[in-house]
């Protein structure tokens, strides 16, 4: 029956006799199989018996069973199959219930399985399925790790901005070298289709009045701010409808901070926020009061109350300095760095920061007596590791480790750069202590590494490669741990590890889970392959695929893992 079905399909690609490699990749694609053009490459040599860069039908069929066979599936199917060719209805709602905990309307969602990935028609029509049409629902996003659930916003978004962690980036601008590379726009186009909800824009001075962006007393090009904001807002709510901040690294003179709001009101119209909201005077409002909304964040000039009340008398000029519009009240000239130059704040800038001001952070006991609720710190790096000992540096030009933790954590809640922290981090007096965790429901992780999918090459005349699998976990310092499969020798097509791996996690609510693939060098050391991070609680159970990203986040499909994931509270 199946074998009547693949050369029904075929047949009319071989009526000119033998096809060569860009055919069969082709007619692959065409028969839904997914294979990477190296790994084909590799597999059709192999099976070229004449070595002369065409194969005939029978070579095709011997290819494409190479590529399909997946020994790990045929053991699940025969488990559940009561013949070994065929799963009834029942068969595969019983393997959705017991392996992958779709206990409810199990055998209506087996029906809609077999509607949707069954091939032969006559299988599907008696509400069956082939091996055929079992793998390719292994194979579909269907079976990913990551919940289906969370691709969606499903948080309460109605929480003030405070209780949410928010996807932020640093130097925007750059995409690669921080003192000689290029500032360009695709830095902020790329930070917002990931979902970035905060962008940082450094401003100087330039020419004709024309305020620039780029990373001051270094070699990095220019862009004209205007243009920066233009592209910032083209792109700002593709991914998510909610709030942007952008957050001015500004060292213009008032005359180009002026220049900037104008910009800034010309650009964004209605979406930006340039007065309270009448429902939170004197509260930070939420992510849902504040959708399609720009927030500027930037130092101010007195209070949100004085700022209303200046503007609702109509008054602007009076008692102003004639230089910088601004008004000769104590404290409106502002020090920064150095103490002998001193920063002046365009009133008509000062005007459109609302609910994020920018203040200098001296304490975190400061902050709790005197911090008002529309102010907020930026903290560097160096110094929020010694606060928190947690990482936090985000730039989103830069590969590696912290990228990939920061897209790893904002997948969560729809992508939509806003995640609502656990309880116990809202709480005004939390007692909360990463480092000395004494109350909690610890999870116990079992992950068992069955096989990896079509693995990413080092060489590309070869799919011999000796692959193994790093699994972290990222959270508390009680709860970093990594653990190491063996290595397999000679083989990223198909490697077969069948390890299984336990984790106890004290704060799970704080976990990410991060597989890493290598390739093992004994002289230069483990090349990387490819990486996968997610929340722990965004993981499903049961059998599962991880897909594989590249250190730059590029999708390495098909490569994959296959993993058996089970986790108890």
């Amino acid at each position: 029956m199946e074998m009547r079905w693949f050369l029904s399909k075929i047949q009319d690609d071989f009526r000119g006799g033998k096809i060569n490699l860009e055919k069969t990749q082709r007619l692959l694609e065409k028969l839904d199989i997914r294979c990477s053009y190296i790994h084909v490459k590799q597999i059709f040599k192999d099976n070229d018996r004449l070595k002369q860069g065409r194969i005939t039908i029978e070579e095709f069929r011997a290819i494409y069973r190479i590529i399909t066979h997946r020994e790990e599936i045929i053991e699940i199917f025969n488990a559940y199959s009561e013949n070994r060719k065929i799963l009834l209805e029942n068969n595969l709602a019983q393997f959705l219930t017991q392996e992958q905990y779709t206990a409810e309307m199990s055998k209506t969602i087996a029906f809609e399985i077999i509607q949707k990935y069954e091939p032969i028609e006559e299988v599907r029509k008696a509400h069956q399925m082939s091996l055929e049409g079992f793998t390719r629902y292994m194979n579909s996003r269907e079976c990913l790790l990551f919940k289906n659930e969370c691709r969606k916003v499903y948080q309460d978004m109605s929480h003030p901005l405070s209780d949410y962690f928010i996807s932020s980036s640093h130097n925007t601008y750059l995409v690669s070298d921080q003192l000689l590379g290029p500032s360009d726009l695709w830095g902020y186009v790329s930070a917002l289709v990931k979902g970035c909800r905060c962008l940082e824009i450094d401003c100087w001075d330039g020419a004709q009045n024309e305020p620039v962006v780029y990373h001051g007393y270094t070699l990095t090009s220019k862009l004209l701010f205007k243009t920066v904001i233009q592209a910032i807002q083209k792109y700002a709510f593709m991914t998510s409808d909610y709030p942007v901040v952008l957050s001015l690294e500004n060292h213009c003179s008032t005359a180009q901070q002026e220049v900037m709001a104008d910009n800034l009101q010309a650009t964004f119209g209605e979406s930006l926020l340039s007065d309270m909201l009448d429902d939170f005077p004197d509260t930070l409002p939420s992510p849902e009061a504040l959708k399609f909304k720009i927030l500027v964040k930037n130092k101010k000039i007195g209070t949100l109350k004085e700022t209303r009340e200046r503007k609702g008398s109509d008054k602007r000029g009076d008692n102003q300095d004639k230089e910088t519009g601004v008004k000769k009240l104590p404290g409106v000239m502002l020090f920064k760095k150095k103490k002998t130059r001193k920063l002046k704040i365009a009133l008509a800038l000062s005007d459109l920061v609302i609910y994020t001001k920018a203040e200098k952070f001296k304490s975190f006991q400061h902050s709790r007596l005197y911090q008002q609720f529309n102010e907020n710190n930026s903290i560097g790096e160096t110094q929020a590791r010694k606060l928190s000992k947690l990482r936090v540096a985000l730039n989103f030009q830069t590969p590696g480790l912290p990228m990939d933790l920061q897209n790893g954590k904002f997948l969560d809640n729809g992508g939509s750069g806003y995640i609502l922290k656990p309880q116990f981090l809202r709480e005004s007096k939390s007692y909360f202590n990463p480092s000395n965790i004494k109350e909690g429901m610890p999870i116990t992780l079992t992950i068992r590494l069955i096989s990896g999918i079509q693995l990413p090459l080092t060489h590309s005349s070869s799919n011999k490669g000796d692959s193994l699998v790093i699994i972290e976990v990222f959270g508390v310092p009680n709860d970093q741990m990594k653990q190491q499969t063996r290595v397999i020798k000679k083989n990223a097509f198909s490697p077969r590890w069948n390890e299984t791996f336990t984790f106890i996690i004290h704060v799970p609510e704080l976990a990410l889970i991060r597989f890493v693939v290598e390739s093992q060098g004994l002289i230069a050391g483990n090349e990387f392959l490819g990486q996968y991070t997610l929340p722990l609680l965004c993981m499903n159970k049961g059998y599962r695929r991880v897909p594989l990203f590249s250190r730059m986040g590029e999708s390495l499909e098909p490569a994959s893992l296959f993993v058996y994931v089970w986790y108890v509270r």
